[in-house]
Protein backbone atom coordinates (compact mmCIF):
# COMPACT_ATOMS: atom_id res chain seq x y z
CA UNK A 1 0.00 0.00 0.00
CA UNK A 2 2.79 2.42 0.93
CA UNK A 3 4.64 1.62 -2.31
CA UNK A 4 1.50 2.36 -4.32
CA UNK A 5 1.04 5.64 -2.43
CA UNK A 6 4.59 6.77 -3.08
CA UNK A 7 4.32 5.98 -6.78
CA UNK A 8 1.51 8.52 -7.09
CA UNK A 9 3.72 11.34 -5.87
CA UNK A 10 5.96 13.43 -8.06
CA UNK A 11 9.67 12.88 -7.52
CA UNK A 12 10.04 16.38 -6.12
CA UNK A 13 7.39 15.91 -3.46
CA UNK A 14 8.85 12.49 -2.60
CA UNK A 15 12.10 13.94 -1.34
CA UNK A 16 10.52 16.29 1.10
CA UNK A 17 8.46 13.47 2.66
CA UNK A 18 11.58 11.55 3.62
CA UNK A 19 13.58 11.78 6.82
CA UNK A 20 16.24 13.93 5.16
CA UNK A 21 16.68 17.32 6.78
CA UNK A 22 16.75 20.03 4.13
CA UNK A 23 19.86 21.51 5.73
CA UNK A 24 21.77 18.40 4.52
CA UNK A 25 20.73 19.19 0.95
CA UNK A 26 21.74 22.83 1.34
CA UNK A 27 25.08 22.19 3.08
CA UNK A 28 26.08 19.72 0.37
CA UNK A 29 25.82 22.48 -2.22
CA UNK A 30 26.80 25.47 -0.06
CA UNK A 31 29.66 24.10 2.06
CA UNK A 32 31.15 21.10 0.29
CA UNK A 33 31.27 22.53 -3.23
CA UNK A 34 34.04 24.94 -2.20
CA UNK A 35 32.73 28.21 -3.61
CA UNK A 36 33.42 31.67 -2.23
CA UNK A 37 36.65 30.97 -0.39
CA UNK A 38 38.66 34.16 0.16
CA UNK A 39 42.13 34.86 -1.17
CA UNK A 40 44.31 37.92 -0.82
CA UNK A 41 42.64 41.34 -0.69
CA UNK A 42 43.68 41.85 -4.34
CA UNK A 43 42.03 38.55 -5.34
CA UNK A 44 38.84 39.44 -3.45
CA UNK A 45 38.66 42.98 -4.86
CA UNK A 46 38.76 41.52 -8.38
CA UNK A 47 36.02 38.99 -7.46
CA UNK A 48 38.56 36.16 -7.81
CA UNK A 49 39.08 36.92 -11.51
CA UNK A 50 42.79 36.18 -12.06
CA UNK A 51 42.68 33.10 -14.28
CA UNK A 52 44.74 34.53 -17.13
CA UNK A 53 46.58 37.26 -15.24
CA UNK A 54 48.13 35.18 -12.45
CA UNK A 55 51.05 36.47 -10.41
CA UNK A 56 49.13 36.52 -7.11
CA UNK A 57 49.45 33.39 -4.96
CA UNK A 58 45.65 33.14 -4.67
CA UNK A 59 45.36 32.92 -8.47
CA UNK A 60 46.15 29.22 -8.01
CA UNK A 61 42.61 28.81 -6.65
CA UNK A 62 41.44 29.46 -10.23
CA UNK A 63 44.42 28.43 -12.36
CA UNK A 64 47.70 27.06 -10.90
CA UNK A 65 49.55 28.31 -13.99
CA UNK A 66 49.21 31.76 -12.43
CA UNK A 67 52.00 30.80 -10.02
CA UNK A 68 54.36 30.60 -12.99
CA UNK A 69 53.68 34.25 -13.90
CA UNK A 70 55.40 35.54 -10.74
CA UNK A 71 58.98 36.80 -11.16
CA UNK A 72 59.72 37.31 -7.44
CA UNK A 73 58.88 35.69 -4.14
CA UNK A 74 56.19 36.97 -1.79
CA UNK A 75 54.38 36.20 1.44
CA UNK A 76 51.16 37.72 2.79
CA UNK A 77 48.48 37.37 5.44
CA UNK A 78 44.87 38.53 5.12
CA UNK A 79 42.46 39.48 7.90
CA UNK A 80 38.80 38.86 7.04
CA UNK A 81 35.95 40.78 8.69
CA UNK A 82 32.53 39.49 7.65
CA UNK A 83 29.19 41.15 8.38
CA UNK A 84 26.24 38.83 7.65
CA UNK A 85 22.61 39.92 7.37
CA UNK A 86 19.64 37.59 6.80
CA UNK A 87 16.01 38.60 6.37
CA UNK A 88 13.32 35.89 6.33
CA UNK A 89 9.74 36.83 5.37
CA UNK A 90 6.62 34.71 5.85
CA UNK A 91 3.08 35.96 5.18
CA UNK A 92 4.17 39.60 5.26
CA UNK A 93 6.06 39.36 8.56
CA UNK A 94 9.86 39.48 8.64
CA UNK A 95 12.74 38.63 10.94
CA UNK A 96 16.18 40.21 10.57
CA UNK A 97 19.37 38.88 12.05
CA UNK A 98 22.87 40.35 11.77
CA UNK A 99 26.20 39.24 13.13
CA UNK A 100 29.92 39.79 12.54
CA UNK A 101 32.82 37.37 12.28
CA UNK A 102 36.55 38.08 12.19
CA UNK A 103 39.16 35.48 11.29
CA UNK A 104 42.38 34.84 9.39
CA UNK A 105 41.03 34.57 5.86
CA UNK A 106 44.19 33.81 3.92
CA UNK A 107 47.87 33.00 4.16
CA UNK A 108 49.77 32.70 0.92
CA UNK A 109 53.24 32.82 -0.54
CA UNK A 110 55.32 32.18 -3.63
CA UNK A 111 58.93 30.99 -3.76
CA UNK A 112 60.39 31.94 -7.13
CA UNK A 113 63.40 30.15 -8.64
CA UNK A 114 65.05 31.64 -11.70
CA UNK A 115 66.58 29.01 -13.98
CA UNK A 116 70.04 30.12 -15.03
CA UNK A 117 70.20 27.90 -18.10
CA UNK A 118 70.30 28.43 -21.82
CA UNK A 119 66.89 26.78 -22.31
CA UNK A 120 63.70 28.86 -22.78
CA UNK A 121 62.52 27.85 -19.28
CA UNK A 122 62.84 31.03 -17.19
CA UNK A 123 61.28 30.32 -13.77
CA UNK A 124 59.94 27.46 -11.70
CA UNK A 125 57.84 28.71 -8.80
CA UNK A 126 56.17 27.05 -5.83
CA UNK A 127 53.03 28.59 -4.35
CA UNK A 128 51.14 27.83 -1.15
CA UNK A 129 47.70 29.22 -0.45
CA UNK A 130 45.57 28.66 2.66
CA UNK A 131 42.02 30.02 2.60
CA UNK A 132 39.46 29.81 5.39
CA UNK A 133 36.01 31.23 5.97
CA UNK A 134 33.32 31.03 8.61
CA UNK A 135 30.13 29.30 7.46
CA UNK A 136 28.12 30.54 10.42
CA UNK A 137 24.56 31.27 9.36
CA UNK A 138 21.32 32.01 11.17
CA UNK A 139 17.93 32.28 9.46
CA UNK A 140 14.98 32.96 11.78
CA UNK A 141 11.44 33.02 10.41
CA UNK A 142 8.58 34.70 12.33
CA UNK A 143 5.59 32.84 13.73
CA UNK A 144 1.95 33.03 12.70
CA UNK A 145 -1.04 32.52 14.98
CA UNK A 146 -3.14 31.08 12.13
CA UNK A 147 -1.04 27.91 12.00
CA UNK A 148 -1.93 25.44 14.74
CA UNK A 149 -1.34 21.78 15.47
CA UNK A 150 -3.71 19.63 17.55
CA UNK A 151 -1.84 17.03 19.61
CA UNK A 152 -3.53 13.64 19.07
CA UNK A 153 -5.27 12.05 22.08
CA UNK A 154 -5.01 15.29 24.11
CA UNK A 155 -6.87 18.58 24.41
CA UNK A 156 -3.71 20.58 23.70
CA UNK A 157 -3.38 22.77 20.62
CA UNK A 158 -0.01 24.22 19.63
CA UNK A 159 0.38 27.56 17.83
CA UNK A 160 3.39 28.11 15.57
CA UNK A 161 5.64 30.84 17.00
CA UNK A 162 8.75 30.67 14.82
CA UNK A 163 11.53 28.63 13.29
CA UNK A 164 15.31 28.89 12.94
CA UNK A 165 18.10 27.25 10.97
CA UNK A 166 21.32 27.82 12.91
CA UNK A 167 24.72 26.78 11.59
CA UNK A 168 28.25 27.15 13.00
CA UNK A 169 31.57 26.11 11.56
CA UNK A 170 34.39 26.77 9.12
CA UNK A 171 35.54 25.51 5.75
CA UNK A 172 39.11 25.75 4.46
CA UNK A 173 41.30 24.85 1.50
CA UNK A 174 45.08 24.49 1.29
CA UNK A 175 46.53 24.67 -2.21
CA UNK A 176 50.12 23.71 -3.07
CA UNK A 177 50.99 24.53 -6.67
CA UNK A 178 53.98 24.47 -8.99
CA UNK A 179 54.14 26.88 -11.92
CA UNK A 180 56.67 27.17 -14.74
CA UNK A 181 57.51 30.01 -17.13
CA UNK A 182 58.47 29.07 -20.68
CA UNK A 183 60.10 31.97 -22.53
CA UNK A 184 57.71 34.49 -20.92
CA UNK A 185 55.08 33.22 -23.36
CA UNK A 186 53.59 30.04 -21.90
CA UNK A 187 52.92 29.31 -18.24
CA UNK A 188 52.09 25.83 -16.94
CA UNK A 189 50.86 24.84 -13.49
CA UNK A 190 49.59 21.97 -11.37
CA UNK A 191 48.25 21.95 -7.84
CA UNK A 192 47.04 19.73 -5.01
CA UNK A 193 44.16 20.88 -2.81
CA UNK A 194 43.43 19.73 0.72
CA UNK A 195 39.97 20.63 2.03
CA UNK A 196 38.47 20.69 5.50
CA UNK A 197 35.03 21.43 6.93
CA UNK A 198 33.42 21.52 10.36
CA UNK A 199 29.64 21.94 10.66
CA UNK A 200 27.30 22.20 13.63
CA UNK A 201 23.70 22.42 12.40
CA UNK A 202 20.40 23.12 14.23
CA UNK A 203 16.81 23.01 12.92
CA UNK A 204 14.42 24.27 15.63
CA UNK A 205 10.78 25.35 15.87
CA UNK A 206 8.81 27.09 18.63
CA UNK A 207 5.15 26.43 19.54
CA UNK A 208 2.82 27.91 22.17
CA UNK A 209 0.88 25.31 24.19
CA UNK A 210 -2.74 26.14 24.99
CA UNK A 211 -2.57 23.81 28.01
CA UNK A 212 0.86 24.70 29.40
CA UNK A 213 0.45 28.44 28.59
CA UNK A 214 4.07 28.76 27.49
CA UNK A 215 6.31 28.38 24.46
CA UNK A 216 8.10 25.07 23.94
CA UNK A 217 11.06 24.42 21.64
CA UNK A 218 11.19 21.49 19.23
CA UNK A 219 14.14 19.93 17.37
CA UNK A 220 13.90 18.30 13.95
CA UNK A 221 14.62 14.59 13.90
CA UNK A 222 18.35 13.94 13.27
CA UNK A 223 19.29 17.40 14.57
CA UNK A 224 21.35 18.95 15.99
CA UNK A 225 24.10 17.25 14.03
CA UNK A 226 27.82 17.79 13.64
CA UNK A 227 30.04 16.94 10.70
CA UNK A 228 33.82 16.86 10.47
CA UNK A 229 35.13 16.35 6.95
CA UNK A 230 38.33 16.22 4.93
CA UNK A 231 38.62 16.33 1.15
CA UNK A 232 41.11 16.22 -1.70
CA UNK A 233 41.22 17.55 -5.26
CA UNK A 234 43.82 18.46 -7.89
CA UNK A 235 44.00 21.05 -10.64
CA UNK A 236 46.10 21.81 -13.71
CA UNK A 237 46.24 24.86 -15.95
CA UNK A 238 47.90 26.80 -18.72
CA UNK A 239 48.25 30.47 -19.65
CA UNK A 240 49.50 31.61 -23.03
CA UNK A 241 50.33 35.02 -24.46
CA UNK A 242 48.64 35.50 -27.83
CA UNK A 243 50.33 38.91 -27.99
CA UNK A 244 51.94 41.28 -25.52
CA UNK A 245 48.47 42.57 -24.69
CA UNK A 246 46.31 39.42 -24.81
CA UNK A 247 46.55 36.34 -22.59
CA UNK A 248 44.36 33.25 -22.64
CA UNK A 249 44.08 30.67 -19.88
CA UNK A 250 42.41 27.34 -19.16
CA UNK A 251 42.28 25.13 -16.10
CA UNK A 252 40.42 22.14 -14.74
CA UNK A 253 39.90 20.94 -11.18
CA UNK A 254 38.98 17.35 -10.39
CA UNK A 255 35.99 16.51 -8.20
CA UNK A 256 36.60 17.01 -4.51
CA UNK A 257 36.46 13.65 -2.76
CA UNK A 258 35.15 14.17 0.77
CA UNK A 259 35.11 11.84 3.78
CA UNK A 260 32.50 13.00 6.28
CA UNK A 261 32.07 11.87 9.89
CA UNK A 262 28.55 12.67 11.10
CA UNK A 263 26.99 12.53 14.59
CA UNK A 264 23.32 13.40 15.07
CA UNK A 265 20.54 13.31 17.65
CA UNK A 266 17.90 10.64 17.23
CA UNK A 267 14.56 10.95 19.04
CA UNK A 268 12.50 7.85 19.73
CA UNK A 269 10.20 7.46 22.70
CA UNK A 270 10.81 6.26 25.34
CA UNK A 271 14.58 6.58 24.75
CA UNK A 272 16.41 9.36 22.96
CA UNK A 273 20.03 9.19 21.96
CA UNK A 274 22.64 9.87 19.30
CA UNK A 275 23.82 8.03 16.22
CA UNK A 276 26.91 8.25 14.05
CA UNK A 277 27.70 7.48 10.43
CA UNK A 278 30.41 8.03 7.83
CA UNK A 279 29.67 9.39 4.39
CA UNK A 280 31.73 9.82 1.23
CA UNK A 281 30.86 12.57 -1.24
CA UNK A 282 32.29 13.62 -4.59
CA UNK A 283 31.43 17.08 -5.90
CA UNK A 284 31.40 18.19 -9.56
CA UNK A 285 34.67 18.92 -11.33
CA UNK A 286 35.20 22.46 -12.59
CA UNK A 287 36.59 23.85 -15.85
CA UNK A 288 37.62 27.50 -16.25
CA UNK A 289 38.36 29.51 -19.38
CA UNK A 290 40.03 32.90 -18.96
CA UNK A 291 41.08 35.89 -21.00
CA UNK A 292 43.07 38.95 -19.97
CA UNK A 293 44.01 42.24 -21.61
CA UNK A 294 47.12 44.10 -20.47
CA UNK A 295 47.31 47.12 -22.80
CA UNK A 296 49.90 48.83 -20.59
CA UNK A 297 51.87 48.33 -17.40
CA UNK A 298 49.29 50.46 -15.61
CA UNK A 299 46.10 48.62 -16.54
CA UNK A 300 44.90 45.01 -16.69
CA UNK A 301 41.47 43.40 -17.00
CA UNK A 302 40.57 39.70 -16.67
CA UNK A 303 37.51 37.58 -17.45
CA UNK A 304 36.91 34.07 -16.06
CA UNK A 305 34.14 31.65 -16.96
CA UNK A 306 33.78 28.53 -14.78
CA UNK A 307 31.52 25.59 -15.60
CA UNK A 308 30.58 22.79 -13.22
CA UNK A 309 30.87 19.32 -14.76
CA UNK A 310 28.88 16.52 -13.16
CA UNK A 311 26.70 16.26 -10.07
CA UNK A 312 27.11 15.75 -6.34
CA UNK A 313 27.31 12.03 -5.61
CA UNK A 314 27.31 10.19 -2.27
CA UNK A 315 28.65 6.67 -1.87
CA UNK A 316 25.54 4.61 -1.17
CA UNK A 317 25.51 2.88 2.21
CA UNK A 318 21.72 2.92 2.64
CA UNK A 319 18.44 4.70 1.80
CA UNK A 320 19.64 8.14 2.96
CA UNK A 321 22.50 8.37 0.43
CA UNK A 322 20.31 6.89 -2.28
CA UNK A 323 17.68 9.61 -1.72
CA UNK A 324 20.34 12.33 -1.80
CA UNK A 325 21.79 11.04 -5.07
CA UNK A 326 18.36 10.77 -6.68
CA UNK A 327 17.61 14.34 -5.66
CA UNK A 328 20.80 15.71 -7.21
CA UNK A 329 20.47 13.50 -10.31
CA UNK A 330 16.97 14.87 -10.88
CA UNK A 331 17.31 18.50 -9.87
CA UNK A 332 20.95 19.54 -10.20
CA UNK A 333 21.75 21.68 -13.20
CA UNK A 334 25.02 22.66 -14.80
CA UNK A 335 26.29 25.56 -12.72
CA UNK A 336 28.23 28.43 -14.18
CA UNK A 337 30.12 31.40 -12.81
CA UNK A 338 31.39 34.45 -14.61
CA UNK A 339 33.84 36.90 -13.02
CA UNK A 340 35.49 40.05 -14.28
CA UNK A 341 38.19 42.00 -12.48
CA UNK A 342 40.44 44.95 -13.27
CA UNK A 343 43.41 46.79 -11.78
CA UNK A 344 44.69 50.29 -12.54
CA UNK A 345 48.03 51.58 -11.24
CA UNK A 346 48.85 55.19 -10.47
CA UNK A 347 52.51 55.15 -9.53
CA UNK A 348 52.55 53.06 -6.33
CA UNK A 349 48.76 53.18 -5.81
CA UNK A 350 46.53 50.34 -7.05
CA UNK A 351 42.81 50.67 -7.80
CA UNK A 352 40.90 47.41 -8.18
CA UNK A 353 37.34 46.29 -8.83
CA UNK A 354 35.41 43.19 -9.80
CA UNK A 355 32.03 41.56 -10.33
CA UNK A 356 30.97 37.92 -10.16
CA UNK A 357 27.75 36.09 -10.96
CA UNK A 358 27.04 32.49 -9.93
CA UNK A 359 23.93 30.68 -11.14
CA UNK A 360 21.58 28.69 -8.92
CA UNK A 361 22.64 25.02 -8.62
CA UNK A 362 19.08 23.63 -8.85
CA UNK A 363 16.36 23.41 -11.46
CA UNK A 364 12.75 24.13 -10.57
CA UNK A 365 11.81 21.91 -7.62
CA UNK A 366 8.29 21.08 -6.53
CA UNK A 367 7.15 20.36 -2.99
CA UNK A 368 4.04 20.12 -0.89
CA UNK A 369 3.72 23.58 0.61
CA UNK A 370 2.02 24.18 3.95
CA UNK A 371 0.04 27.41 4.06
CA UNK A 372 -0.28 29.52 7.21
CA UNK A 373 -3.88 28.30 7.51
CA UNK A 374 -2.77 24.68 7.70
CA UNK A 375 -3.75 23.69 4.15
CA UNK A 376 -1.37 22.07 1.66
CA UNK A 377 -0.75 22.67 -2.03
CA UNK A 378 1.78 21.62 -4.65
CA UNK A 379 4.18 24.41 -5.59
CA UNK A 380 7.28 24.73 -7.80
CA UNK A 381 10.29 26.93 -6.95
CA UNK A 382 13.21 27.99 -9.13
CA UNK A 383 15.47 29.19 -6.31
CA UNK A 384 14.97 26.65 -3.55
CA UNK A 385 17.65 26.46 -0.82
CA UNK A 386 20.24 28.49 -2.77
CA UNK A 387 19.67 31.22 -5.31
CA UNK A 388 21.78 33.16 -7.75
CA UNK A 389 24.69 34.99 -6.14
CA UNK A 390 26.09 38.37 -7.10
CA UNK A 391 29.49 39.59 -5.91
CA UNK A 392 30.83 43.15 -6.12
CA UNK A 393 34.36 44.06 -5.06
CA UNK A 394 36.38 47.23 -4.70
CA UNK A 395 39.89 47.62 -3.35
CA UNK A 396 42.90 49.84 -2.88
CA UNK A 397 46.54 48.87 -2.60
CA UNK A 398 49.83 50.61 -2.05
CA UNK A 399 53.28 49.31 -2.93
CA UNK A 400 55.90 50.53 -0.44
CA UNK A 401 58.64 48.59 -2.21
CA UNK A 402 59.37 45.39 -0.32
CA UNK A 403 56.13 45.80 1.67
CA UNK A 404 52.63 46.08 0.21
CA UNK A 405 49.30 46.83 1.87
CA UNK A 406 45.90 46.11 0.32
CA UNK A 407 42.33 46.71 1.53
CA UNK A 408 39.09 45.46 -0.02
CA UNK A 409 35.35 45.80 0.42
CA UNK A 410 33.21 43.02 -1.06
CA UNK A 411 29.44 42.52 -1.14
CA UNK A 412 27.77 39.16 -1.81
CA UNK A 413 23.98 39.01 -2.12
CA UNK A 414 21.41 36.31 -2.87
CA UNK A 415 17.70 35.49 -2.54
CA UNK A 416 16.21 32.04 -2.07
CA UNK A 417 13.18 30.07 -0.88
CA UNK A 418 13.56 28.52 2.56
CA UNK A 419 11.46 25.35 3.24
CA UNK A 420 11.02 24.07 6.81
CA UNK A 421 8.68 22.38 9.30
CA UNK A 422 8.07 19.27 7.18
CA UNK A 423 7.93 16.17 9.36
CA UNK A 424 6.25 13.09 7.92
CA UNK A 425 4.94 10.68 10.56
CA UNK A 426 5.54 7.70 8.22
CA UNK A 427 9.29 8.28 8.51
CA UNK A 428 9.54 9.40 12.14
CA UNK A 429 10.77 12.73 10.79
CA UNK A 430 8.91 15.28 12.88
CA UNK A 431 9.91 17.96 15.38
CA UNK A 432 10.41 16.68 18.93
CA UNK A 433 10.19 18.25 22.38
CA UNK A 434 10.40 16.50 25.73
CA UNK A 435 6.60 16.19 25.64
CA UNK A 436 5.22 16.25 22.09
CA UNK A 437 5.95 15.46 18.45
CA UNK A 438 4.81 17.82 15.65
CA UNK A 439 4.39 16.22 12.22
CA UNK A 440 3.22 18.30 9.25
CA UNK A 441 2.65 16.93 5.75
CA UNK A 442 3.98 20.06 4.04
CA UNK A 443 6.71 22.68 4.28
CA UNK A 444 6.29 26.28 5.23
CA UNK A 445 8.33 28.36 2.77
CA UNK A 446 9.81 31.76 3.58
CA UNK A 447 11.62 34.26 1.36
CA UNK A 448 15.21 34.86 2.47
CA UNK A 449 17.44 37.78 1.48
CA UNK A 450 21.08 37.18 2.38
CA UNK A 451 23.64 39.96 2.33
CA UNK A 452 27.36 39.67 3.16
CA UNK A 453 29.59 42.69 3.59
CA UNK A 454 33.18 41.50 3.66
CA UNK A 455 36.28 43.53 4.50
CA UNK A 456 39.79 42.23 3.84
CA UNK A 457 43.18 43.66 4.79
CA UNK A 458 46.36 42.11 3.38
CA UNK A 459 49.89 42.86 4.56
CA UNK A 460 52.60 41.36 2.39
CA UNK A 461 56.32 41.18 1.76
CA UNK A 462 58.07 40.78 -1.58
CA UNK A 463 61.54 39.29 -1.79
Amino acid sequence: MLKKYLSLLSVSVFYFTQAQNVSVLKNTMDVYNGGGLPGTAKYNAMAGSLGALGGDASSALVNPAGIGVAISGSFSGTLAINSISNNSTLAGASKDYQFNKTNLGNLSGIASFQLLTETPWRFVNVGVNYSSKSIEDYVETPGNNNLTYAIPATSDVLTYKGHAFNRYGTVDKTNIAIGANYDNQIYLGAGLNFHGARIEQYDSAAFYSAVDKNIGYFEKQDTPYTESATGFSANIGIIGKVSNELRLGASIETPTWWTINRVYNYYESPKDGTAAEDRKLSTPMKATLSAAMVPSKNFAINLDYTLGLGKNKYTVYGPAERELNEFYNTYSKTTSEIKVGAEYRIDKLRLRGGYGYESSPLKSVGLTELTINGNTKDQNYNNLLLGERNTFGFGLGYDFGAIFLDATYQNVSSKYKNPFLKGDANYNAGYFSNKYVVEYDGSLVSDVKRNLNNFYITLGWKF
